[in-house]
């Protein structure tokens, strides 16, 4: 079984209790937490002498399954929520962070926390995995970033369009949320106090710094907090906007600063990549998704695959059916299959990112050798497979 969803969601013996039991499909099964005979990049970097450290989001798995099950030897703040519990205010109702001050705020204490343990280990190899909550509900900022954005907001032309549709959903397509905007400072913020930490202990010239999202802007649920324009959708779509996020790797002396590159990569390539930096061996049984990134970090004209998979067996931001999508360059092909539709029939959309990066023209039924030589790559991957309920 594959993970398909976030921990908490049913599985399908236990949907006629969940909110969604009146939808048309049956959840796809999945491993409800990080298996521990999985060897983690913690685990795999702590074996290779480096001293390990966790903070914030966790969300793979409950008592038992916590980051210091999984190879970190220092963990603040992962237990089994995907949001802060007690928001992003002290106290934080965390049985895993200790509450600071009345008022204190979560970003910058994970930050400071992170440069602590950098600052103890600073002589020593070692793994900082800093991983916010924010930006995620409940939408919580801090009142004087809420009254700098809103101000900034009520210069906003209101003669633009702010809203679309998404399918039956509405889509924000206006950045005018200044609660939102104020977690996105605050949470730059703190990045740059532990990449300030760098500099101050003369660490920066030998830290490789990675920076990445879990997934596209909330454009279309949960309050609308954010537009992903010039991208479409947004969190839970298999479009640009549910799916691409901000990625940046700095590593001194092999990435040229300022270099772009536009190789589609994705998250499963961090594993490889970090153990290729550090000089450690491959573990080839955990890699059989991703590839180490380190030649196009050494030559950003270097293309490590030809295709990205992305497939999402369940039926989410208010979609009547459930899809999967292969990148290429220059192509995204999305394949939408509807409840009790036959498993060889499909609704293919095709957009081309040269032409049309907004993904607003479908050219399946103009470009139907595309389609085919794409969808027969498609069919080859593995997904788990949705059930039909009655």
């Amino acid at each position: 079984m594959a993970t398909t969803d976030w921990f908490g969601a049913p599985q399908p013996d236990s949907v006629g209790t969940h909110w969604t039991k009146d939808k048309p499909l049956l959840p796809a099964p999945y491993v409800e937490q990080l298996p521990l005979e999985e060897v983690t990049v913690a685990e795999a970097l702590k074996e290779g002498g480096y001293r390990t450290f966790f903070a914030g989001k966790w969300h793979l798995g409950g008592e038992g399954f916590f980051p210091e099950d999984q190879g970190f030897e220092v963990n603040r703040g992962g237990h089994h929520r995907g949001s802060p519990p007690g928001g992003y205010f002290s106290p934080y109702k965390n049985p895993k962070l200790e509450d600071g001050p009345a008022g204190e705020h979560l970003p910058e204490r994970l930050a400071s926390e992170t440069v602590r343990f950098i600052e103890a280990h600073r002589d020593e190899p070692f793994l900082a995995y800093l991983s916010f909550y924010s930006v995620h509900t409940p939408l919580q900022a801090r009142k004087d970033l809420e009254a700098k954005y809103a101000s900034k907001a009520a210069s906003v032309d209101p003669a633009l369009p702010r809203w679309g549709k998404e399918g039956e959903r509405e889509v924000r397509l206006v950045q005018d949320h200044a609660v939102y905007a104020g977690m996105i400072e605050a949470m730059d913020a703190a990045v740059g106090n532990v990449l300030d930490a760098l500099d101050r202990l003369g660490l920066a010239s030998n830290t490789v710094v990675v920076f990445m999202s879990d997934n596209g802007g909330l454009s279309t649920s949960e309050g609308h907090p954010t537009s992903n324009l010039p991208l479409r959708a947004g969190k839970g779509w298999l479009y640009e906007g549910g799916i691409r996020e901000p990625m940046m790797i700095t590593w001194p002396g092999v990435v040229t600063p300022g270099t772009v590159c536009d190789v589609p990569v994705i998250s499963t390539d961090f594993y490889p990549t970090i153990l290729e930096m550090a000089g450690l061996p491959w573990r080839e049984a955990q890699h059989v998704d991703g590839v180490s990134l380190v030649p196009v970090l050494r030559n950003p004209e270097v293309r490590v695959r030809d295709h990205a998979y992305h497939a999402f067996p369940r039926q989410r931001a208010g979609q009547p059916i459930i899809g999967r999508a292969i990148r290429t360059e220059r192509y995204r092909l999305v394949e939408w299959k509807k409840p009790g539709a036959p498993r060889d029939t499909a609704d293919f959309e095709l957009y081309d990112y040269q032409s049309d990066p907004l993904e607003s023209t479908n050219l399946a039924s103009r470009l139907p050798a595309v389609v085919e030589n794409l969808s027969r790559v498609l069919a080859r991957h593995p997904e788990a497979k949705p059930e039909i309920t009655n």
